[in-house]
């Protein structure tokens, strides 16, 4: 199935901090892209606890920390990892072509 789900552009990758995290809009998604050791990984931007936009968090590592209640998540496959987070964000496949950050939203 995902051969038919489009790949939508989100970024240009240098606009991607090297262990940081930004915050931006697909398809009218809030979508928050994350880049750690030179992988870059998409997460939904909004904490599944305290609906705050995680780009206004802290990346260390490959943990995500909610600026509200400091709940982390895995940002390669969106696990919570610290209360009081319990529930997962939602991940998004990555691909980087010509300099640019491609997702697939569906699928």
């Amino acid at each position: 199935m995902s051969n038919t789900t489009p790949w939508l552009d989100a970024a240009d990758a240098s606009d991607v901090p090297d262990d940081d995290v930004i915050g931006v809009e697909v398809a009218g998604r809030d979508i928050a892209l994350y880049k750690v050791d030179g992988s870059v990984f998409a997460t939904d931007n909004l904490c599944t606890h305290g609906h705050a936009r995680l780009c206004d968090g802290f990346l260390e590592g490959h943990e995500i920390e909610c600026p509200l209640h400091q709940g982390k998540f895995d940002v390669r496959d969106g696990s919570p990892t610290c209360a009081p987070v319990t529930e997962a964000l939602r991940c998004y496949p990555v691909r980087i072509e010509a300099g640019r950050v491609f997702l697939q939203l569906e699928g």
